[in-house]
This record gives C-alpha cells, sequence and structure tokens, in this order.
C-alpha cells in the first residue's frame, strides 16, 4: 500500500474498480468522554488560500469572532477543568482578539496551541508575533504539507515554502523545537491528493533528515492528517471525477480500534458566532452539536454543563479519522494496520 513519488512517501489511491467490490460500512453511535480541549475556530480569514482547506478559508473571508464571543470562551474555559485550548481559523492570528485571548488564557493556567500556516509570521503587522508566542509558551502545531518546495507550493501558493523555510529558522533561534526547549514546535502533514497519509513514524524520520540536512531545521513532532472530503478538497474530488472512489478508500481503510481515540470524544469545537461543534469538520458542514433535544447550542449554555456519554454527530466524512493509521488534529491514532 505505501509508495514513493516524488520523493514524498505515501499510500497509494485505489481505483474505482479496486473499491466497487468493498462491503458499505457504517458507523456506530459515538459518544463523549470526558472534555479535555476546547477547539476555537477565531474565524475564516487567511493570508493563505490552500486546495485542501476544509473551511474554505482566505483574504476574502469576513467571518472573524467577535469580543462579546471571546468573553463567552474566556467564561467557559474560567468556569470548566479544561486545561488546553486549541486556535484556529482560517488565520487564527489575524483575529484582532487573537493576543488578548491567549494572555487571558496563559494567566489563567492554560496551555495554548496555534494552529499556525508559518507564512502569516511573516506578514505586515505580524512580525513580532513569533516573539509574543515565546513568552506565552504557545505550542505551535504548523502546517507544513511536504519538505519539497514544489510539493508545498502547489498546495498553498507560490512561495509558501521558501516563506515557511525562513518562519521555521527564526522559530529555531527562538527555542521552539529544540531538545533542551519547553517551546513545542510540530508539524503537520497532510496529502496533495486522494489517498491516505502514510506511516507517521517514518514519514517523521524523512521529515527530520530532509529538514535537518537541507535547511538545519528541528522540531518535535510530525503529524500526520487525512484530508476530509469537504470544502476546496470535496469541490476539488468532485471536479476530478474522484469523490466516490475517495470516499470508498476511506471506508475500505476504517479500523474499528480507532473508535476510542477519536477527537470528537474528547474535544468540542466552537464557531466564530459561539455555536458548538463536535468537530472543526462538522463546523465546515454545518453539523452543529445536539443537546437536550436542541438543533444548535452556543458555548455559552454548556458553562458547568457535564458533555460525557452526549451523543456525536456523525456522517460519511468521518472516515477519514478512521481510516488507515487513523487520523486527528494530533496526528496518527494509532500504530498503522498492514
Amino acid at each position: 500500500m505505501v509508495k514513493r513519488e516524488g520523493g514524498v512517501l505515501r499510500l497509494k489511491s485505489l481505483t474505482p474498480i479496486e473499491c466497487s467490490s468493498f462491503p458499505v460500512v457504517h458507523l456506530p453511535i459515538l459518544r463523549r468522554s470526558r472534555l479535555n480541549i476546547l477547539q476555537v475556530n477565531l474565524g475564516y480569514r487567511c493570508n493563505q488560500q490552500c486546495i485542501h482547506c476544509h473551511v474554505e478559508a482566505g483574504p476574502h473571508r469576513t467571518e472573524m469572532m467577535g469580543k462579546p464571543v471571546i468573553a463567552e470562551v474566556v467564561d467557559f474555559l474560567a468556569t470548566s477543568n479544561l486545561k488546553t485550548m486549541d486556535l484556529t481559523g482560517g488565520a487564527p492570528e489575524l483575529n484582532p482578539h487573537f493576543r488578548d485571548l491567549v494572555h487571558i488564557a496563559w494567566k489563567m493556567g492554560i496551555h495554548v496551541i496555534d494552529r499556525c500556516n508559518l507564512t502569516i509570521l511573516e506578514e505586515p503587522g505580524q512580525k513580532d508575533l513569533m516573539e509574543f508566542l515565546s513568552d506565552h509558551q504557545v505550542e505551535i502545531i504548523a502546517s507544513l504539507p511536504c519538505y519539497l518546495k514544489e510539493n508545498v507550493d502547489r498546495q498553498r501558493g507560490e512561495r509558501a515554502f521558501d516563506k515557511s523555510i525562513e518562519v521555521l529558522k527564526k522559530l529555531n533561534r527562538l527555542g521552539y523545537g529544540k531538545e533542551d526547549s519547553t517551546l513545542l514546535l510540530n508539524l503537520i502533514y497532510n496529502p496533495d491528493g486522494p489517498f491516505l497519509s502514510p506511516p507517521q513514524a517514518s514519514l517523521e524520520e524523512e521529515y527530520r533528515r530532509q529538514l535537518g540536512e537541507r535547511y538545519g531545521i528541528v522540531f518535535n513532532r510530525l503529524y500526520t492528517l487525512n484530508n476530509m472530503p469537504v470544502g476546496r478538497f470535496g469541490k476539488r474530488l468532485m471536479a476530478d471525477g474522484q469523490f466516490q472512489n475517495y470516499m470508498n478508500l476511506l471506508q475500505h481503510g476504517y479500523q474499528e480500534i480507532h473508535l476510542d481515540s477519536v477527537m470528537c470524544r474528547f474535544m468540542m469545537s466552537v464557531d466564530w458566532q459561539g455555536y458548538v461543534y463536535d468537530c472543526d469538520f462538522n463546523q465546515a458542514l454545518g453539523m452543529p452539536f445536539h443537546f437536550e433535544g436542541k438543533h444548535r447550542v452556543k458555548l455559552s449554555e454548556l458553562k458547568g454543563v457535564d458533555l460525557e456519554g452526549s451523543p456525536i454527530m456523525v456522517s460519511d466524512h468521518c472516515f477519514g479519522c478512521t481510516a488507515g493509521q487513523g487520523s486527528s488534529c494530533q496526528g496518527a491514532l494509532n500504530s498503522p494496520i498492514v
């Protein structure tokens, strides 16, 4: 199942004929475990317009979390036992309240994750952001879909790779990614086509070798993330006539063992308006979290509520998290099953 193309390890895609004989798989009812992470989508504005983006972020998007909803997030954190806040977007750093939210959470003793596209740290008005992040011990999970320039630029736009490499070097100089540092720098990989992520451990080793030998860059971990058949990637699959083939690939790769550790069981997503979802992918699809008969729930309504055991909204795209070695915002769920 694993092959090498253009110097990159990947799992091969299956043809429609290969997929057509697979039995239909149905996901069982999933229920929440204890909530550990609040993922906050600060808005869909971004300085990039990546071809795989599930929320279809870009410079033209205007949806941004305002101060009242930021206050609801802070209030929820203050009245919960959560220890981690995961900031995403778009480019979350473009939200005008980003730094205030990070600073408040840091003072509360909450670990903050910034899901960063790297190039945003070189944008006008953001040049001091790296120092701000390091001062607040913010973990950076940086998207770098390949260690080869042509592959990154094809996904993320011209010169995205060169800018990303320069930012990674600067982060290393601040102490990010170093063995003797508490500043965490994790990279995230996603495929550039309709196939599953390769084994995380072997790809991490390859990233270390390539980035280290070519650019002297170090990092803590590499996370692999399967592309979800939604947003721009879903539209691309439809345009190429590959949507059903990809869905069959995900179903064929289904591993029941991953159901215990899928991120929706431990994480909750809140959008720019304050509405709650089981994950950011459900948010992109407009599938809100259901609670006590309510079709749509705001974060402020869940303050002090024990969500353990509540049902999770699932659909066919969820096979993206259960296929192969599994997939989550923290990378592979288990060792790959061959």
